[in-house]
């Protein structure tokens, strides 16, 4: 039986989601304790896609095969158990058995999270960074992000993808309590997309960067001509959508 794993992730510790020689990740973790709930035969897991070294997770899918006896609320107690505080099982979902946790998402949704106060709980799941920042210009670069479909200039390179092309959904910036956070949603999202993105808007905000400096970036499909990636702590994938989950 195709069971989805409904889950979330501090990416603090880990060397992000997929399995790294000789490092912490995500999903070895979790391979581990299926194994083991599995009378020690092995079980490997599908994610719904990477994410990078200190990146989070607040929802994200995972597929397996399940092999022995035990119904979803059991797998999720026993799994919660056994698993380290970085990570939650959410839900345990039986599924079809074509489903596919990466092939088969309809969009994904990043958040980055930056707060402008010195917050010592939060330093590890936030960007402090304590500048003033221009919403409306920023916002207004989120639109012409909508309107373009080749993000190569964003993406890290010498990547092996066939195309860059990305349908962007939304993209916003929105004030917070403690700073700003920015929401991206997309079909699909190339490696270090989103930190790409966020550092060359930063750049916008800070009024370094016209709109049409923005555009030219874009326009340009070079990685260098675009701003720094920020750092990985301040962003979460926050939502996967799938056509047969609601």
């Amino acid at each position: 039986m195709r069971v989805f794993l409904q889950l979330s992730y501090k990416g603090t510790k880990f060397f992000g989601w997929q399995i790294q020689p000789e490092q912490a990740s995500v999903q070895e973790t979790i391979e581990q304790e299926l194994t083991r709930l599995n009378s020690g035969k092995e079980v490997k897991i599908t994610g719904c896609g990477r994410t990078d070294t200190g990146v989070h997770a607040s929802e994200y899918f995972a597929h397996f095969d399940q092999t022995f006896e035990m119904d979803p609320a059991q797998l999720k107690f026993k799994l919660n158990n056994m698993l380290p505080q970085d990570i939650a099982i959410q839900a345990v979902i039986p599924i079809h058995d074509e489903a596919h946790a990466r092939f088969d998402a309809i969009s994904r949704t990043y958040h980055y999270f930056i707060h402008r106060d010195k917050a010592p709980f939060i330093y590890e799941t936030s960007w402090y960074r304590p500048q003033e920042l221009d919403m409306d210009s920023m916002n207004r670069a989120c639109l012409l992000l909508m309107d373009h479909k080749d993000f190569e200039c964003f993406s890290k390179v010498h990547t092996d993808v066939e195309n860059f092309d990305c349908n962007i959904m939304h993209a916003a910036w929105i004030r917070s309590e403690k700073g700003y956070i920015f929401t991206i949603t997309a079909n699909r999202f190339l490696r270090n997309m989103v930190r790409a993105i966020v550092g060359t808007m930063i750049g916008v905000g800070e009024g370094k960067l016209s709109l049409e400096e923005f555009q030219a970036i874009l326009d340009s499909k070079n990685r260098s001509e675009a701003g720094q990636s920020v750092p990985a702590r301040g962003l979460f994938l926050a939502g996967i959508r799938y056509p047969y989950i609601e």
